[in-house]
């Protein structure tokens, strides 16, 4: 897994409870803190990218047009999966050029767990 680990005290209940139960699961943590390079690490080894809301903002950090969507294309044609939490990234319709979201992506099963347990 891929995450801002110093944000782990303003992530939701639900989150705290994917953190909890990685750690359990023996997963490790990698967080290079440039996108581009965390995708790259998760595409190459596998794992999850996660960047998701936090109570200080609360609709994400992540620009949706020209951060998320270019990683969230590239992670699904190599056969992953990239959601805000609620949907499928690609299928969010901007309604703002610097629009922000959450963003889970990686490998199908880690990002079902992750959105499973934020419910």
């Amino acid at each position: 897994r891929s995450i801002n680990g110093a944000y782990r005290f303003d992530f939701s209940d639900g989150f705290q409870s994917y953190l909890a139960w990685t750690e359990k699961n023996g997963y490790g943590s990698r967080y290079i803190g440039s996108m581009v390079a965390d995708v790259h690490r998760t595409l190459l080894k596998g794992g999850v990218f996660l960047y998701p809301a936090t109570t200080k903002s609360p609709d994400g950090k992540l620009r949706l047009m020209y951060e998320a969507n270019p990683m969230s294309l590239l992670v699904e044609q190599a056969g992953g999966s990239a959601v805000t939490g609620t949907g499928r990234i690609l299928d969010v319709v901007p309604s703002e050029l610097h629009q922000r979201t959450p963003l889970y992506l990686g490998s199908k099963g880690d990002v079902e767990e992750a959105v499973r347990r934020l419910r």
